[in-house]
């Protein structure tokens, strides 16, 4: 086994939440301190089914291109920062259902890092992953809370 494959890989979940950010920031700089990667996951849900094929294709191109913006206006500046590469990847599917046979058979994945809403619900795949279905997964759940400091942030990674 060679050294790049005994790297740890933090997988983050991204979204256009500040909690999907900060969490992006901690898993950066945890894979920088410990000479590990980053592995960006951008879920595509579902959508309604629209009766026209061409329709339906536009639209899911356009979702598609939405994610793919987010995603990487969220790691731009946070990996210069942290001077990591990470791997990004889009998904479509159910989220939970999704990530859950995304992690099948990923070894080299360590930890999945999610952030929680700093108030109300804290989101649905950190409702699924530290609820009911939190002895489901392969690999332990880093959960970071979405109202944590840069400061703190760098002092726990």
């Amino acid at each position: 086994m060679g050294a790049e494959s005994a790297k740890r890989t933090y997988l983050v979940v991204v979204d256009d939440s500040d909690e999907a950010r900060v969490a992006l920031r901690f898993a950066a700089r945890r894979a920088a301190k410990t000479d590990g990667r980053l592995e960006v996951l951008g879920l595509l849900e579902p959508q309604d089914f629209v009766q026209f094929g061409g329709v339906q294709a536009a639209i899911e191109e356009e979702r598609r291109a939405r994610i793919e913006g987010i995603v990487s206006s969220s790691i731009g500046e946070i990996l210069d920062e942290a001077g990591v590469e990470a791997n990004i990847v889009l998904q479509a599917g159910e989220p939970s259902r999704t990530l859950r046979e995304y992690l099948v058979g990923r070894e080299d994945v360590s930890a999945l890092v999610l952030g929680a809403a700093s108030s109300g619900n804290p989101g649905p795949l950190v409702g699924s992953f530290c609820g009911n279905d939190s002895g489901k997964l392969p690999v332990p759940v880093m959960l970071i809370p979405g109202s944590m400091s840069d400061e703190r942030l760098e002092q726990l990674s």
